[in-house]
């Protein structure tokens, strides 16, 4: 009898810790997403908020949703029935400070008492340099508002997405193969040869000046992709420069990488990254 019953536990303990594993994945923290409210809390930064108040209300499309200060996040972060959408500081370990200003949706909950790193991150996407915002945020929030609640869904969905973040969607880059990419000159790497891409547009990727970039975005241009990166203003050693491609009628994200700054790398897209992308 001794012996059925250890061999019931052998055979019913990979499927226990299964189940465990299951519960404890980022997909199933996340299943009520669509059904709980999301608190989107202001920064206090009258500028900034006014667009993204007016950008929210605009696209926010998954799930409730309602504004709040910062005083009151603190006073109900805590409180697992609430998501949070918010502008957070980003630092890098080799950082002295920090450069970017990213958007975070997290999970409220008890680990939110120990600070906002400790809270379940379910997406970040960079947004602007901190301490010197070029203003062509307010060109992409609404793309990036988008490329957000996509990917919560995609999360909700399978957990690939939700531990892989953004860069799961540069899996995406084969549906822009017959998409015109336009780069942003100031999106650009230095000492990228003229020749190299010149070379380039007949792989349908034309450089052009980030006015007539930005204009594109805004236009929503049909059958375009078009660049944003952001980098910390001092461009400091150990920062990292984030690379995108956008299409500017449907916002999806084609192209999601970083790479680290450095005397050899400064910020924009790389050769590496420009034949990656022709390689479409």
């Amino acid at each position: 009898m001794k012996k059925i019953i250890v061999l019931a536990a052998a055979i019913l303990m990979p499927v226990l810790m299964s189940a465990q594993a299951q519960i404890n994945t980022k997909k199933t923290k996340i299943e009520d997403f669509t059904e709980k409210t999301v608190k989107v809390v202001l920064t206090g930064n009258i500028f900034f908020d006014q667009s993204f108040k007016d950008e929210v209300q605009n696209r926010w499309r998954i799930s409730p949703f309602e504004f709040c200060t910062l005083k009151e996040f603190e006073q109900i972060k805590t409180d697992g029935s609430y998501y949070f959408l918010m502008a957070v500081k980003g630092q890098f370990r080799k950082e002295s400070r920090p450069g970017l200003t990213m958007l975070s949706v997290m999970k409220g909950g008890a680990e939110a008492g120990k600070g906002i790193s400790k809270m379940l991150d379910v997406v970040t996407v960079p947004v602007m340099s901190t301490d010197d915002p070029s203003g062509r945020e307010f060109v992409f929030l609404p793309a990036l508002l988008d490329i957000m609640q996509e990917h919560i869904l995609r999360s909700m969905e399978t957990d690939v997405a939700g531990y892989s973040g953004l860069s799961d969607s540069n899996s995406n880059i084969g549906q822009a193969a017959k998409k015109k990419i336009v780069i942003a000159m100031d999106d650009l790497a230095e000492n990228i040869p003229e020749d190299v891409l010149k070379a380039l547009e007949k792989d349908g990727i034309y450089a052009a000046d980030t006015d007539t970039a930005d204009e594109m975005m805004m236009e929503h241009a049909p059958e375009t992709a078009v660049s944003y990166t952001v980098y910390p203003s001092d461009e400091a050693s150990g920062s990292f420069c984030y690379k995108m491609l956008i299409d500017a009628q449907t916002h999806k994200l084609y192209y999601f990488r970083k790479h680290r700054l450095s005397k050899k790398f400064g910020p924009g897209f790389l050769l590496e990254d420009l034949y990656r992308i022709a390689a479409r």
